[in-house]
């Protein structure tokens, strides 16, 4: 099953180059504490905002918790001074606004104020830096940057906003939990590109798991059931072969949390040392007869079997993609010529029969009695000289005779023509 493509580009976090021997267990680590899965069981109590104020009005600079409030709970205020003087919007986690507002401002309020805004679900935290300055005598309200944070100088007396807004859709949003999040892994065979790595197994944290490949393949490459309750989604590959060597993936996905990570995997797999004499493996396990070479030793141990040498060849899919490419052309080219044949044969028999055609048109000449001139001064009329002609029927005869006995008459057709007119 090919890689899918559709997901977000992830963020590489990690390359590592794992070298195991032959026959044994590889387990190729993938810890992240932002994919572990607690469900919200305390009423979507996971987001949290607080006010913190650093001050030196008592002489040491001293951190003091003002308010804090949850997404699904009411605002608190720490002292009973500040009640109902400093407050947050009640809507701050559907608007996005966490500005604190202090009213009646004093010169005990003067210090670095910070907003902090936690995200227990998604281990997300950020945190807004603003100082307040009180005004002296006649000079006016105003802000500006000092190169770290905003500055805000507010006159004494006067009501005074902190500005704190994170309209980012996890701050404002509920999320759905497990749907959200997905972990797979991936596999390169040795030459295959990451577009084309073939799909091991998918996780979610809602239980389900869908595993990939053969039946061999699945029983050989797992990873722990608990994996979103531990964060711990590392791959153990068991009796690894020589076919087992690539570059493998874990991909960690948190679609509501923003989180995209990608682990890469340099495996390889390396024979066991022996532990005897060292063995010529070109011999494929036949034993050297008496005398052999002396080069080629035999292990110390009798019962030390020695196995026929098996090599794995794996053939990259970009070969495979030439030699594709590669018939596609010769087709083509063979096409071509099959049409490049049947061309040159058409057109030789039709410039054959053009031939015969020009023989048999200059063969014959045309005639034009025009081009001849006649003379009359020898013919004499035969007029009563008797013609034997066969003829085909007797009144072709009777026609004939007829125009030998009679002299010819000059006949004028239009005076003929009106005896028969009305």
């Amino acid at each position: 099953v090919p890689a899918d493509a559709s997901n977000p580009a992830s963020v590489v976090v990690s390359v590592l180059n794992i070298s195991a021997v032959l026959g044994s267990q590889a387990v190729l680590p993938c810890k992240s504490h932002r994919m572990v899965w607690t469900q919200d069981r305390l009423n979507d109590r996971q987001r949290v905002v607080h006010w913190d104020l650093l001050s030196s009005y008592y002489g040491d600079s001293r951190m003091e918790r003002l308010c804090d409030m949850y997404s699904a709970g009411d605002q608190r205020v720490y002292s009973s001074y500040n009640q109902g003087r400093i407050l947050m919007p009640e809507n701050a986690f559907a608007d996005g606004n966490f500005s604190l507002v202090i009213k009646g401002v004093a010169e005990s309020d003067a210090g670095t104020y910070s907003c902090n805004l936690h995200h227990h679900y998604c281990h997300l935290y950020e945190t807004v830096k603003i100082q307040l300055v009180i005004a002296k005598r006649g000079e006016e309200a105003s802000e500006y940057w000092d190169g770290e944070k905003p500055v805000l100088v507010a006159p004494e007396g006067s009501t005074a906003t902190l500005p704190c807004v994170n309209r980012n859709h996890i701050w404002t949003e509920r999320h759905s939990e497990e749907e959200q999040q997905v972990v797979h892994w991936d596999r390169q065979p040795p030459g295959v590109p990451h577009d084309r790595a073939d799909r091991l197994v998918d996780l979610y944290a809602s239980g389900e798991r869908r595993s990939y490949g053969p039946l061999f393949l699945r029983q050989k490459m797992n990873v722990t059931r608990g994996a979103f309750a531990l964060g711990d989604f590392s791959l153990r590959v068991s009796h690894l072969e020589s076919a087992d060597e690539g570059t493998y993936s874990c991909h960690l996905h948190h679609h509501y949390c923003g989180l995209h990570e990608r682990r890469i995997y340099h495996v390889s797999v390396t024979e066991p040392a022996g532990e005897g004499k060292v063995v010529n493996l070109t011999t494929h396990g036949l034993a050297p007869a008496a005398g052999g070479d002396p080069s080629v030793f035999l292990p110390s141990d009798p019962n030390v079997v020695r196995g026929h040498n098996v090599i794995n060849v794996i053939i990259p899919e970009s070969r495979m993609h030439f030699f594709q490419q590669l018939g596609y052309i010769l087709a083509t080219l063979l096409l071509f010529l099959v049409l490049l044949i049947i061309v040159v044969l058409v057109t030789r028999k039709r410039r054959q029969r053009g031939y015969e055609y020009n023989v048999k048109k200059y063969g014959e000449k045309d005639v034009n009695l025009k081009e001849f001139t006649v003379d009359t001064t020898d013919l004499t009329p035969h007029k009563s000289e008797d013609i034997r002609l066969d003829y085909k029927n007797n009144i072709l005869k009777e026609k004939a005779e007829q125009a030998r006995s009679f002299p010819a008459k000059n006949i004028d057709l239009d005076k003929g023509n009106h005896d028969f007119l009305p």
